[in-house]
């Protein structure tokens, strides 16, 4: 029996101001309980609250990197519900005039199994909000009580809602990751998801072919993208037996276990109506003009679709390649400025430096970083050392198996790649008459192989190749080496 998945993500993101969205408190993480909670974070009576203009540029510049309408008027409204680590009994946040209206982000899609091709999908965002989060609850320190840290209530957070557009753990995951790359890239989020910076509820429901949308339930605080695939696959799963058993899906909220891999209903689902939002008296209409939009979109950086296009346009990169290096912007930063040590005019279309430099940054730099558990940021070997490298292999002077030795070299104890290349001995022989000598060195040893080859055996031609190679000790030029082969062979 066939059955469908739809899937909407509401997103958290925690923004990177400073100081909290309606007070001057500090939102660095890692302070000790409850020493960044300030009168306001206390709802201590007789306090108001004071708007961060910061985090509403933040959120203003996500709408435009998502071409979304900016409302030039939105409005900020209570959420009643009672939480111990919520001290004011609501919380303030944006229900039907948000700051971010439509817009939309385009994912490509890795299929998570059997032999289907990537794709492209274009994700509906239905809107993105400004709010405060709320306090900590701690079970676990304590015996028989739960402690409350209130230092993140405050901070401020940008919820961004997808419309119900994705149909597999796979599109969920590839939104979340590209949501995720996009917030950093334009500098409104640190990303950490392990701190909580960055936190995903997904509402998952399954229907019939041609059916209305089924009962969702959304599965609360997922912090982990591995996770999101683990809790879509368990869910969907789960709803379509209950269903095909007789059982009826009802709302609520969940939660993931990942030690056993499995949802469970934490409580049922509310709807808009029981929060009984109205706009906070204590907080005016934000207007938003079109001088300060256009001003913050001054601000906005080349975004990551626009370098796509433009790396294979101009560059002559494949479009996996441009979507690999678009990844994060320190990789994208990373690969111009090793363009740029290279050269200073890497070229334009085909152009072969471009494509060495990715091909060597997608290849082992990446591998290594993720050998060492570092990111991009940490990486060990600058742009100007892999440019230089880049250089010597361009111009003949190492071949590609003496770059993997400069480059082991580099990443474990740094230097430059002139002096290694010196002090290694791995310069090529590219010394014409050197290399005919050898050549025929290899010939004249070699009588039985070489009327083998003359007869026929076109494939003994790598046997040649490798013991001159051996003989040189991997130091001769391999297109000159091929190309005497060839000649000296017939």
């Amino acid at each position: 029996m066939t059955w469908e998945t739809v899937i909407g993500l509401e997103v958290h993101t925690q923004l990177s101001t400073h100081t909290k969205i309606f007070s001057g408190a500090s939102t660095a993480f890692g302070a000790e309980p409850n020493t960044q909670a300030d009168a306001v974070s206390l709802a201590l009576p007789g306090v108001l609250p004071v708007l961060n203009k910061g985090a509403v540029e933040r959120a203003i510049k996500f709408g435009l990197a998502v071409g979304a309408h900016i409302a030039p008027r939105s409005v900020f409204a209570r959420k009643n519900y009672f939480y111990p680590d919520l001290p004011k009994g609501y919380q303030i946040s944006q229900f039907d005039l948000p700051v971010v209206g439509q817009g939309a982000l385009t994912i490509q899609v890795e299929p998570l199994s059997g032999n289907a091709k990537p794709y492209e999908k274009t994700v509906r965002i239905t809107r993105a909000h400004l709010e405060e989060d709320a306090g900590k609850s701690m079970h676990g320190d304590f015996h028989g009580m739960t402690g409350i840290d209130l230092n993140r209530a405050g901070t401020p957070l940008l919820e961004i809602v997808s419309e119900p557009d994705m149909c597999s753990a796979a599109e969920a995951v590839a939104y979340a990751k590209a949501l995720h790359s996009l917030v950093r890239w334009i500098g409104i989020c640190d990303g950490n998801m392990q701190e909580g910076s960055f936190r995903c509820d997904v509402n998952v429901s399954v229907r019939k072919p041609g059916q209305p949308l089924g009962t969702r339930r959304e599965i609360k605080n997922l912090n982990s993208f591995k996770f999101m695939q683990q809790a879509i696959d368990y869910e969907v799963q789960w709803q379509i037996d209950t269903l095909e058993n007789g059982g009826k899906i009802q709302q609520a909220t969940i939660l993931f276990n990942p030690d056993t891999g499995e949802t469970r209903a934490m409580r049922s689902k509310e709807d808009a109506h029981d929060y009984r939002y109205f706009p906070d008296p204590d907080l005016l209409p934000l207007d938003i003009s079109e001088v300060w939009k256009e001003q913050i979109r001054a601000t906005l950086p080349e975004l990551p679709q626009a370098k796509q296009t433009r790396y294979v346009n101009d560059l002559g990169l494949s479009a996996y390649d441009a979507s690999i290096l678009t990844t994060s912007r320190e990789m994208a930063d990373y690969f111009e400025a090793v363009l740029i040590a290279c050269s200073p005019s890497p070229g334009g279309r085909g152009d072969q430096t471009s494509k060495q430099a990715a091909n060597w940054i997608i290849g082992e730099v990446s591998a290594q970083l993720n050998r060492d558990g570092l990111d991009m940021a940490q990486c060990p070997i600058s742009a100007r050392q892999l440019g230089g490298m880049l250089q010597r292999i361009a111009d003949g002077t190492i071949s590609n198996s003496g770059a993997k030795e400069v480059f082991r070299t580099l990443w474990a104890e740094g230097g430059e790649a002139d002096a290694i290349i010196e002090s290694k001995g791995l310069k090529q022989v590219s010394d014409s008459a050197a290399i005919e000598v050898l050549v025929d060195e290899i010939i004249a040893g070699n009588a039985d192989k070489v009327a083998e080859y003359r007869s026929g055996k076109d494939k003994l031609f790598g046997f040649f190749v490798g013991i001159a190679m051996k003989a040189s000790k991997g130091k001769a030029n391999p297109a000159q080496l091929n190309e005497g082969l060839k000649r000296k062979l017939g």
